[in-house]
């Protein structure tokens, strides 16, 4: 199976920034009441930025001309209460929507993160957890910005650049043609920095994931680190990685910051170009000092938005591919889900069937793990499976959980195909316990109860005393209420393996599979717990993969697998009788 590792650039499958904004911009809609207060609000607003330049022209060219004091000071009354008006409808319009921004980004870290808990298996083997984290955490919050401007900066900037040129051409369209000069040039320089600028923010999305997932990784694996003194080569593979996150970030840094510049160099020479035209070619004379401070007004008005939209396609330009990033993740499809008519399962009495199946990997398709492999499970059975590294065992119990799905054959519970039933009906009849138990933080009650969130208080200590784990918790400070990290730092392996023991014994599963369940509990523990897996395996279909033998001697049945085929069949016995590949097992293990 392709695996990206913690220092490999990721793969992302191609997204037009159109389809990606619409995309974004659509969890707007949610909100359209917030939204059409907000724009009413912007409406005020930039009628009274408008009006400003016409109250100064007229100030200038009739109250000061006229040496009216009343009328001037009226004027100034005006503009003192419009100017109030302004500020407060900016900051409403702020505060509503930072709340409403904030509310889609819950909205998208929730789909996302429900949307990821529905992929199968593959996509987890396939990539860091790290890397995870970073589109859920990191990639998500970037896009705050983008999604308040949008409406407070994108939408008030652009009708006020083409209000201020509608005003401009009416008052005098030749002073107007001449300040709208530079604007081709500021097009064109734009869209040559975007387009570069674009590829680097997404290459340094992609280093940013790389050190998100190394390090992850780096804190996750501590003890082996600092068991065998690898301190300085992390150090050194941190360090490369950070520069590389340093200098991808330098490089779009050093692009997008060209927004700037091309706008101020447009700028300055649209106010060139209008001084120029009107004084030299026009006439100052003939326009009129006070529509001359107006235009002056409104070319500031015009080129002051136009900074604030270049700064805006930056922002745009350096998150866009955050999104892009996030519905990558959406896109994925989970390979194993529910099929168009799927029907749960229910009543699992544990009967299970293999006919023919045969899997391989999707990436490595002529690479069988399972070859033609057929056998029946009555309820009840206790099946044991043995074999060498990688022969195949593991893989025969996830295609009972449909962890993954056979390529070809049928595996049926029931007489029912395990891909006609649907995941959580399955699943939820299955207890699975591996060697690698995860205990996720909290007490030890709710680790036990996470086997089945329904379960009693009764039923949580009744499940630890039938696997022995009841006694060492009552010597704990606080009994059931001690609170273990994921890692279970206060508590022993065998420790550990007993509380998944518990969990498991508490679902009530229909089937039961122990994959290496036993092999960290040592042989005192051990001792203590072979009662409690009798009682769990009573009455129930289950299969056990243990490589050692000794755990598996009352098993009903022995499947002896390897190179992804069943070589051998029968109970302890028969097996020893037949002196064939579980004989010799048996003996290389003993002798």
């Amino acid at each position: 199976m392709a695996v990206n590792a913690s220092r490999m650039d990721e793969e992302q499958i191609g997204i037009s920034k159109k389809e990606t904004l619409i995309r974004l911009f659509h969890y707007l809609l949610d909100y359209k009441k917030e939204v059409v207060l907000v724009l009413f609000i912007m409406a005020g607003t930039i009628t009274v930025s408008l009006i400003t330049p016409l109250l100064m022209e007229v100030a200038v060219n009739r109250y000061v001309a006229e040496k009216d004091t009343a009328g001037l000071f009226t004027l100034g009354g005006w503009a003192i209460i419009l100017f109030l008006l302004f500020l407060a409808g900016t900051k409403a319009r702020m505060h509503i929507m930072a709340s409403v921004s904030n509310r889609v980004l819950v909205t998208i870290r929730q789909q996302l993160y429900e949307h990821i808990q529905t992929l199968s298996f593959d996509f987890f083997d396939s990539r860091p957890t790290g890397k995870i984290l970073a589109r859920i955490i990191g990639d998500v919050n970037s896009l705050k910005d983008v999604l308040s401007d949008s409406v407070t900066q994108l939408i008030p900037d652009l009708t006020t650049i083409v209000c201020v040129a509608v005003i401009m051409l009416i008052k005098n369209y030749r002073l107007a043609m001449a300040a709208l000069l530079t604007v081709p040039l500021l097009a064109i320089g734009m869209f040559l920095i975007e387009t570069n600028a674009h590829k680097k923010w997404q290459i340094y999305r992609k280093k940013t994931s790389n050190l998100n997932a190394y390090v992850h990784e780096d804190l996750s694996g501590i003890r082996v680190i600092q068991s065998f003194g690898a301190e300085n080569e992390t150090r050194k593979a941190f360090y490369e990685l950070a520069n590389q996150h340093r200098k991808a970030f330098i490089d779009a840094v050093i692009i997008a910051d060209g927004f700037g510049p091309v706008v101020e160099i447009t700028w300055g020479l649209g106010g060139f170009l209008l001084y120029f035209i009107g004084i030299r070619i026009i006439g100052a004379g003939e326009i009129g000092i006070g529509t001359f401070m107006a235009f002056s007004t409104y070319i500031a008005m015009f080129w002051s938005p136009i900074r604030n939209l270049a700064n805006f396609y930056n922002k745009l330009t350096t998150n866009i591919s955050a999104a892009e990033r996030i519905f990558d993740i959406l896109d994925t499809k989970a390979s194993i889900q529910d099929l168009e008519g799927a029907a749960p399962l229910s009543g699992l009495k544990g009967k299970v069937e293999f006919s023919h199946v045969s899997f391989a990997y999707s990436d490595e398709p002529d690479q069988l793990i399972l070859k033609d492999v057929s056998f029946t499970v009555n309820p009840g059975e206790t099946i044991a499976l043995v074999g060498p590294t990688g022969a195949g065992k593991t893989t025969i119990v996830n295609l009972i959980s449909r962890f993954y799905q056979a390529g070809k054959g049928q595996v049926l519970l029931d007489g029912q195909d395990v891909t006609k039933v649907t995941l959580e009906s399955l699943r939820s009849q299955l207890g699975i316990m591996t060697q690698d138990n995860f205990l996720f933080s909290g007490t030890i009650r709710d680790n036990i109860r996470y086997g089945r969130l329904d379960a009693t208080e009764e039923e949580i200590i009744e499940a630890a005393k039938a696997v022995n784990a009841h006694e060492f918790i009552m010597k704990l400070d606080h009994g059931y209420d001690t609170e273990i990290s994921e890692r279970g730092a206060r508590l022993s392996i065998g420790q550990r393996q007993l509380l998944a023991f518990a969990r498991t014994m508490v679902a009530k599963p229909g089937i039961l599979i122990l994959d290496e369940a036993t092999s960290s509990i040592d042989t005192h523990t051990e001792i203590l717990v072979q009662k409690g897996i009798e009682a769990l395996l009573k009455d129930r279909t289950s299969f056990i993969i243990a490589h050692r033998l000794s755990t598996i001697r009352k098993a009903d049945r022995i499947f002896v697998i390897d190179q992804g085929q069943i070589l051998e069949e029968g109970n302890h016995q028969t097996l020893m009788e037949k002196k064939g590949a579980y004989y010799h097992l048996y003996q290389n293990q003993f002798l």
